[in-house]
């Protein structure tokens, strides 16, 4: 009912049933058809339908907008709970290419440290002097 209410059909729809009422009322019944008028001039009968379509429509604007404000709620609701589930796995994230950061140091220096003892160890047995890459393996 609110999407039908809400377009242009509705609205040129609308205007040509009041045009179809008066003309009813005025021209074709009495001046055409010399028949009594079911809803004369001041249009009664026309005025109770549509303020019984007026309740009808602020109640589904009401509706609709109770039904959009709780839609809305719970968008907030998890928008938040989401917010703070990024916010804890950026700090997981943020600790963690720390520690990997720290781990890639410490392999680096590590690889270091072996390969001055590779070459200490070398240069103790004669193949080759301190500081020189060890010969290609055969």
């Amino acid at each position: 009912m609110r999407s039908a209410m809400g377009s242009w059909p509705f609205v040129f729809g609308f205007f040509a049933v009041m045009i179809a009422w008066a003309l009813t009322n005025t021209w074709l019944l009495e001046r055409v058809l010399h028949h009594k008028a079911f809803d004369p001039y001041p249009y009664i009968l026309l005025n109770l339908f549509l303020s019984m379509m007026a309740g009808v429509q602020a109640a589904a604007l009401l509706i609709a907008a109770k039904r959009s404000d709780a839609i809305a709620s719970e968008v907030a609701v998890h928008t938040a709970k989401n917010t703070d589930d990024i916010k804890v796995l950026l700090v997981e994230n943020t600790e963690l290419t720390s520690a990997v950061k720290k781990n890639t140091d410490l392999l680096e220096e590590l690889h270091r440290h072996v390969t001055e003892i590779g070459n200490h160890l070398g240069a103790l047995a004669g193949e080759f002097e301190p500081g020189q890459s060890p010969p290609a393996a055969s």
